[in-house]
């Protein structure tokens, strides 16, 4: 049997030689570089959307986006309400097992102010094609301000494992030319 106090058998205490310290002194090099890079790629790489993350009630959260839906309300999908709001609106969804609250129908061009939390557990927010992906936590309210640049169908897609049926989760923002004609990604 072994423990802590008694020293372990061998040559654990001679000097490394200098292969060996040649190789930490590589290992602990690149570590610095891979540090120095994190607050470059945050600051220059634009990896990192820059968003407002507040508190909030889940419930007011969730009264927030039914008044929401109601107001910019102009179809439904699959018994899901189909959002319009104008541009520079702010623009609210929230997941739920296993949905997102909305189909958003939003304009080219135009900026809006986009609101994500959950109603009880943690969901992954990712916007496919585009490559943006961001945790989506009950009892916060992250906001980020995005502006679309292309027309099209993308999909909503929960990254998160949220139980059986997360395999299903999957919302869509549907991004219109500035007339409001449709067009397809797919």
């Amino acid at each position: 049997m072994h423990s802590g106090i008694v020293s372990p058998k061998g040559v654990w205490w001679t000097p490394a030689g200098k292969q060996e310290k040649l190789w930490v002194t590589i290992a602990f090099v690149w570590c610095m570089v891979l540090f120095a890079m994190m607050p470059f790629w945050h600051i220059k790489g634009g990896q990192n959307p820059a968003g407002v993350r507040t508190r909030v009630d889940p419930s007011a959260f969730s009264d927030r986006v039914d008044r929401f839906n109601q107001e910019f309300r102009v179809g439904e999908e699959k018994g899901f309400p189909v959002v319009a709001p104008p541009p520079g609106a702010d623009v609210y969804l929230m997941g739920s097992m296993w949905q997102w609250s909305s189909v958003l129908r939003l304009e080219k061009g135009a900026s809006y102010m986009l609101h994500l939390s959950s109603a009880d557990m943690n969901h992954g927010f990712s916007l496919y094609p585009v490559n943006l992906n961001l945790q989506v936590v009950p009892g916060y309210d992250y906001a980020l301000k995005i502006t679309p640049n292309q027309a099209g169908e993308f999909r909503v897609i929960c990254n998160e494992y949220c139980g059986a049926d997360h395999h299903n989760m999957v919302g869509r923002i549907v991004v219109v030319e500035p007339g409001g004609k449709e067009v397809s990604h797919e």
